[in-house]
């Protein structure tokens, strides 16, 4: 279908890649790897004919067609959403335009029978032809693929430069699956989707009868939808069958060959360059000498790809937070006429791993801010717990960092003690390598200000991170970092992200958003969400297969086992948790009264009264005492009631 020779591209004197041939039949999926700056998206873009090659020549069949979603927002106005994602059947609204001139035609009285019989007749081929394009499911497929991006029917007619940047990226995505190009090329194409809509669209590719390439960092992505994985890498392309996990198992095994292969060719080398320097200048050798020389010309030395030392990054030691982390009471949040949230209640404890999940628009990012503080309610309460730190992370905070400073400069500031060590470190895993580091804001793409705005906050001491969309702007090798990292953290944590490979392992709680603002929570991991809302789990799947009476009174009977198990519960914590909030309010006052002794004692007239002094000082010396005496008994509190709920929860799960 569509064939690649010799395909070479330079920028100044580099060569970005060069003689790469390849061949693109009916029905492939391929996923397109490599690092940043790669190549890859030029690739794509000499495949779509945007970009000529500087060497060799890319060849099509006629009636191949091409489609390709780039990762920059393509920008749509003038139309409404249905009459926009309608262009994609573009001949078959011109025939319908046709149609109706000749039927508006047909309508004249001044017509002879000559001019009636040949406008029935083109009226007839018409609507043949529109018969064979399948028109008639035109309206169908349209509506199906904008509510399977997530469009709400009563969207439909909005203008499109009423959507947003990721929206209208869904836009130009719908109409490429509507004209069904022979090869859709696809740049990140998940870089906007929620889950529900992600998974709609693997649905969707996986019987797409067209062949695709698709560039992603969405390592779960590209396990569902490739069967070949190519990887650009030092200027040349590699071939790998199967898809990204086979190809991450493949490629070490080449490793392993190139390394051994690597080795013996050097080992040769040396050899033959010994021999000509041992008998470069004696004459009976001069033949052989020759011929070394020759031979080593002619030799395509192995390269090894640069190796990737093993970066990793730890969060500073967060401190230790209250048993109630969060406390969101009867929550409700309006931007004028769109209400979010009418009478929300939700909690966040000590050692929640929470991903929030859900359809754009449902309340996600809105519900992070109202708990990071950033974000005013339109009514109900929050209340942040004891010793609470929250680290917050967003997009938009890229637009904050100080344009005359350098990425170096911005994580310094921030960075304290051992932590200021590991500034370079934590760059590079954000992929700022070498002189990146001190390059100003001001010309960093948006991609490197987010990363920058993600590496400032995670350098900050927090023992509450609330992370929306982190991996957005991150390779597959950074988010592997990150994710580490989290699993490391011994505080509690927040994470808005449709990204499935990345939340693998990290959460223990999925809170599904869905409009209206309801919130679903599901406690475990995000595979286990993702099985029970499949209905794959056996107790679901048995739990339908009883009878509706059965299922009435086994409901009680859990029901008041529940209620039972809470009461017991509530009469083995109570008299601790009161303990505690008294213990909580003496810290508090003890730590107020600590610190206006402290600013006391720095009053140099106060040493001028040495009553006064030892008074002061005996006051201060009782006072830390006692405070370190209450930090004790807050901890001893805290850890029984943990045990505590620990084996009531157990008790619950069981049940």
């Amino acid at each position: 279908m569509i064939h690649l020779k010799n395909i070479g591209i330079q920028f100044g004197d580099d060569s970005l890649f060069e003689n790469v041939n390849l061949n693109i039949g009916t029905r492939e999926r391929i996923g397109l790897v490599g690092s940043n700056g790669a190549g890859k998206t030029t690739l794509l873009r000499i495949i779509n004919g945007d970009m000529e090659p500087h060497t060799g020549s890319v060849e099509k069949a006629k009636t191949a067609s091409v489609g390709f979603l780039p990762q920059e927002v393509v920008r749509m106005k003038g139309k409404t959403l249905y009459d926009e994602v309608a262009t994609a059947f573009g001949d078959i609204i011109e025939t319908q335009e046709r149609l109706e001139d000749v039927r508006l035609e047909l309508l004249k009285h001044d017509l002879n029978d000559e001019e009636r019989t040949e406008l029935i007749e083109q009226m007839g081929t018409l609507q043949q032809h529109l018969e064979m394009s399948d028109a008639f499911r035109m309206k169908s497929s349209i509506e199906k693929v904008l509510m399977g991006l997530g469009f709400r029917e009563d969207q439909f007619n909005w203008m499109t430069e009423h959507f947003s940047g990721g929206w209208q990226m869904r836009i130009e995505l719908a109409k490429l699956l509507l004209r069904q190009p022979s090869l859709l090329l696809l740049d990140e194409p998940t870089n906007h989707l929620d889950l529900n809509s992600l998974r709609w669209l693997e649905e969707y590719l996986l019987s797409y009868e067209g062949s695709l390439i698709i560039v992603s960092h969405d390592r779960a992505f590209l396990d569902t939808m490739c069967k070949h994985i190519w990887e650009l890498s030092l200027g040349k392309l590699a071939t790998y069958a199967g898809n990204f996990s086979g190809y991450v198992i493949q490629k070490e095994e080449r490793k392993e060959l190139l390394e051994s292969a690597y080795k013996n060719q050097q080992r040769q080398l040396k050899q033959s360059e010994r021999f000509i320097e041992r008998f470069r200048y004696k004459n009976t050798k001069a033949r052989q000498v020759q011929s070394r020389i020759k031979q080593l010309e002619k030799i395509e030395r192995i390269e090894l790809e640069d190796e990737e030392s093993e970066i990793s990054f730890h969060f500073p030691p967060p401190p230790r937070s209250g048993a109630t982390v969060a406390n969101l009471r009867n929550i409700v949040k309006r931007y004028g006429t769109n209400e979010v949230f009418n009478g929300v209640d939700f909690t966040v404890e000590r050692g929640d791993r929470i991903a929030f999940v859900g359809v754009n628009g449902a309340g996600k990012s809105t519900m992070a801010k109202i708990i990071a503080g950033v974000e005013s309610l339109t009514g109900g309460s929050r209340e942040i717990g004891y010793n609470v730190t929250p680290g917050y992370f967003a997009q938009n905070q890229a637009e904050e960092l100080d344009l005359t400073s350098t990425p170096l400069d911005i994580l310094n500031s921030v960075a304290e003690g051992e932590m200021r060590k590991y500034t370079r470190t934590l760059l590079g895993c954000f992929l700022f390598q070498g002189d990146d580091v001190f390059k100003s804001i001001s010309v960093v793409s948006g991609g490197e200000k987010s990363r920058i705005a993600l590496a400032k906050m995670l350098l900050t001491p927090a023992n509450l991170l609330i992370l929306d969309e982190p991996t957005n702007h991150l390779d597959m090798r950074s988010k592997e970092i990150l994710r580490r990292a989290l699993l490391a953290f011994k505080g509690t944590y927040i994470i808005v992200s449709h990204d499935r490979a990345f939340l693998e392992g990290i959460v223990n709680k999925v809170v599904e958003f869905r409009h209206g603002g309801i919130l679903k929570e599901y406690p475990g991991t995000l595979e286990e969400y993702l099985a029970k809302i499949d209905g794959q789990q056996e107790e679901t799947v048995q739990e339908q297969s009883k009878d509706k009476s059965d299922k009435r009174r086994n409901e009680k009977v859990r029901k008041r086992r529940e209620a039972e198990v809470r009461q017991q519960r509530y009469s083995e914590t109570r008299k601790l948790t009161d303990r505690l909030d008294r213990i909580e309010k003496d810290i508090h006052t003890l730590e107020d009264r600590v610190k206006e002794l402290e600013q006391k004692l720095m009053d140099e007239k106060l040493y001028n009264n040495p009553d006064e002094i030892r008074t002061i000082h005996h006051e201060y010396s009782e006072s830390k005492e006692k405070l370190q005496s209450l930090y004790n008994d807050w901890d001893k509190i805290t850890i029984e009631l943990e045990e505590i709920n620990l084996k009531f929860d157990k008790l619950l799960n069981e049940n």
